[in-house]
């Protein structure tokens, strides 16, 4: 295929901010919001077109395309491979879900918000496309300016703080990959991803290159105890905000891994493999715990993210398809479940305009739909059987068990201490006793807040239940992924 169709899906959204931006200043800014939705509703369809044009039976990169940058020095290089398409179509689908809910909820500044939104869309689908190093780190890093905005102008009470806190943790993480980027450039003589997977990274500059990327890559998971930046971010972010957080900006570290740390630095990654294991189950179990406590809502739901990716990177450095595929898996269900629960938190505070699960209760007697899906969405997370979130943590489980017994039965620990935080959350904000006299005179989820959650509750029971749709899809790349790291082990 001659046609740019990676570029297409990078550039398109930049694109649709540019005539946002040119458009007439509107009271209802009605011009804004049809083409961020048409841009953001063509690019999804578009990827959902690379996704069925993409050969199942290759592990090799496809629609790549390489131009010549700086003398060059660099070359934006663009690929995609079985795992990162997975992450593509999920930004896509979760874009346009922001963009309506932002519509709801925004009141003031709605035309440079949904700008602010469809440029982060440009730089998340150029990170899972970049087969550049510095191409890379160019839309790794850029995305924190939207972001940064998003909740700095359009967050709440403490939105400077919590812009500030989050913009300084995830930059000065990756200041040290930038230094190991140009290391490896300087041993390898290129910044080409396959290029280097082939040269192979000498094994004494492994260890540090690896602790360098791992800084970068732990904070914007984030792993304990680096993740104090993440409740912040999310209590004063927007709904929108917390959506894209939660559902695409977390799973970029998870996707480095998989790209970089692993395929580059395969001793390092064996090496370090102990470490990863300690600071995941610490990040499973404490936050759990730490999520029992919380009276916000979206400092709960933030939590449980993080105890989430402990799963993750479990799952990913047991160098097992299980595991592996489990991870990939555990990270398109989390960016599903997580954006529906805080959407949903997001219907409840555009209502009362509280977070604070004392202020619900008995929500089922008057918002009987809100509470259904509000249900199904707590379940998933608890990872009943039947929904995405099962299926990633019995397969993550299932791997760490074969490595290590010790550390897969600590991990199981966190998924009883999610079910009690989640069922507890459900009992208090949908079940019992009203505790506000406005609960019995709102009205129910609109029309649109029921598309959104519905089509959201639909893909987690759907691939709950038939997961190969994507399983297949990763799996001849997990496959080349192990294989690579198992032959670099053995000539080392």
């Amino acid at each position: 295929m001659n046609f740019p169709i990676l570029s297409t899906l990078i550039f398109l959204p930049l694109l649709g901010s540019i005539f946002i931006f040119l458009t007439k200043k509107q009271k209802n800014n009605q011009s804004a919001i049809y083409i961020s939705l048409f841009t953001s509703l063509a690019n999804f369809f578009l990827a959902l077109f690379v996704w069925h044009s993409f050969d199942l039976s290759s592990s090799e990169f496809q629609f790549v395309e390489e131009k010549s940058w700086i003398n060059d020095f660099i070359k934006f290089k663009l690929g995609v491979d079985g795992i990162s398409i997975l992450f593509i179509v999920l930004t896509t689908f979760i874009t346009p879900i922001c963009i309506i809910s932002s519509v709801i909820s925004i009141k003031e500044k709605i035309k440079e918000f949904l700008i602010a939104i469809l440029i982060l869309e440009t730089f998340m689908i150029g990170v899972f496309c970049s087969l550049d190093l510095v191409i890379f780190y160019l839309f790794f890093e850029a995305g924190l300016i939207p972001m940064f905005l998003i909740i700095g102008v359009w967050g709440g009470s403490r939105r400077v703080y919590s812009a500030y806190k989050f913009f300084l943790y995830t930059l000065l993480g990756s200041v040290l990959m930038l230094a190991a980027i140009i290391t490896i450039y300087w041993v390898t003589g290129t910044t080409d991803i396959i290029l280097i997977y082939e040269t192979k990274i000498p094994n004494d500059l492994q260890n540090i290159l690896w602790l360098a990327f791992f800084s970068s890559f732990a904070v914007k998971m984030p792993m304990w105890p680096v993740h104090t930046w993440l409740p912040d971010a999310h209590v004063e972010a927007p709904t929108a905000g917390s959506v894209i957080l939660a559902a695409i900006l977390l799973k970029m570290a998870g996707y480095g891994f998989l790209r970089f740390s692993i395929p580059m630095f395969p001793l390092a990654s064996d090496f370090f493999t102990p470490l990863i294991f300690i600071l995941s189950v610490i990040a499973i179990i404490y936050t759990s715990l730490v999520a029992l406590m919380q009276e916000d809502m979206k400092k709960l739901i933030a939590y449980s993210s993080v105890a989430h990716m402990g799963y993750v990177t479990l799952g990913i450095f047991t160098f097992t398809k299980q595991g592996i595929e489990g991870s990939i898996f555990q990270m398109i269900s989390h960016g599903l479940i997580s954006a529906a629960l805080f959407l949903c938190v997001g219907v409840l505070y555009d209502r009362f305009h509280s977070r604070l699960i004392t202020t619900y209760g008995g929500l089922v007697n008057y918002l009987p739909k809100y509470s259904l899906l509000f249900l199904v969405f707590a379940l998933a997370a608890l990872g009943l059987p039947g929904t995405t979130g099962f299926l990633g943590e019995f397969l993550i489980l299932t791997a760490a068990f074969q490595k290590s017994y010790i550390f897969a039965m600590l991990a199981t620990l966190g998924v009883i201490l999610c079910a009690a935080y989640m069922l507890w959350l459900t009992k208090r904000v949908i079940f019992g006793e009203v505790k506000n006299n406005q609960i019995a005179t709102t009205k129910d989820i609109n029309a649109t807040e029921m598309t959104i959650l519905i089509s959201l509750a639909v893909l987690i029971i759907f691939f709950g239940f038939y997961p190969s749709l994507l399983i297949d899809t990763l799996s001849v790349s997990v496959d080349n992924l192990i294989n690579n790291y198992q032959v670099d082990l053995n000539i080392n």
